[in-house]
C-alpha cells in the first residue's frame, strides 16, 4: 500500500487548503490513516490520524480547531486534510501514511513515505 499526495501550493496567512492522499488499494479499508508534515530543518511530526473504523479522528495540539480530516466516502480510497486559517508555521512538506499498528492511531512513523506535496504559507 502507497500514497499518492496532492493539493498543497502557496497560500497566505489565515487562508485555506486542502490535501489529498489516494492510496494504491481499491479501499482502505479500516485502516488507521495519518497526515505527518516536516516543517525546515524540523523532524516529521503527526498531525492529524483518522482510524477508518470510528471516524474519531486525533488532532496535534498544533493543528487542532483549524485542521479537519476526512474520508471520501465514495471512493474510501481517498484521505482528505483540510487547513484553515493557515499559519506560517504550517509550512512544510505534508504526507499520508497508514498508522504502522494498521488500524489505530499511534503517530509513529511509518517506515516507507510518499513523495508528499508542499505548502508554503507566507506572512
Amino acid at each position: 500500500l502507497y500514497f499518492v499526495e496532492s493539493g498543497g501550493g502557496l497560500v497566505h496567512t489565515g487562508g485555506s487548503m486542502k490535501l489529498s492522499c489516494v492510496g494504491s488499494e481499491r479501499t482502505l479499508r479500516d485502516y488507521a490513516i495519518a497526515w505527518f508534515r516536516r516543517a525546515p530543518g524540523k523532524e516529521r511530526e503527526g498531525i492529524a490520524c483518522l482510524p477508518l473504523s470510528t471516524r474519531n479522528a486525533s488532532y496535534a495540539d498544533s493543528v487542532k480547531g483549524r485542521f479537519a480530516v476526512s474520508v471520501d466516502l465514495a471512493s474510501h480510497n481517498t484521505i482528505f486534510l483540510q487547513m484553515n486559517n493557515l499559519k506560517p508555521e504550517d509550512t512544510g512538506t505534508y504526507y499520508c501514511a497508514r498508522d504502522p499498528t494498521f488500524y489505530h492511531c499511534s503517530f509513529a512513523l511509518p517506515d516507507h513515505w510518499g513523495q508528499g506535496t508542499q505548502v508554503t504559507v507566507s506572512s
